[in-house]
């Protein structure tokens, strides 16, 4: 304890090493049990959302590149997205090089809705 201008004033006691140490290790722990939880549910969007925004800020692009009614982007054999970490990749490019402005949870009903619709990727 120490004295100052007539008030007691306790020493603050750091925590050691193993404190520390042992914390860390709690606060990994929870994280990884949790990641899948928080993989899951962000890889799940709403698919009638995503249509909606697809065909409001995509559907013009894709038909002016490929003609119909642009679907063949993601239906010729030469199609770029092999996976859905690529897919997301991919809706993440064309809403910035768009300028559509879309939110992460947009892009990821997007995403899903593309998915859902031509790639059937787990």
């Amino acid at each position: 304890d120490y004295k100052m201008q007539g008030i007691i004033v306790k020493e603050i006691i750091s925590p050691d090493e193993n404190t520390i140490m042992k914390n860390m290790y709690i606060y990994l722990c929870l994280l990884l049990i949790s990641a899948p939880a928080l993989a899951e549910t962000a890889a799940k969007g709403d698919p009638h959302i995503g249509k909606t925004l697809f065909d409001k800020s995509c559907t013009s692009c894709h038909i002016s590149k490929y003609g119909g009614d642009g679907s063949k982007i993601f239906t010729r054999p030469d199609h770029a997205v092999k996976n859905s970490a690529q897919l997301s990749k991919q809706v993440r490019a064309c809403n910035a090089n768009t300028g559509a402005s879309w939110f992460p949870d947009e892009e990821t009903h997007v995403a899903t809705y593309l998915n859902m619709t031509y790639y059937h990727f787990k």
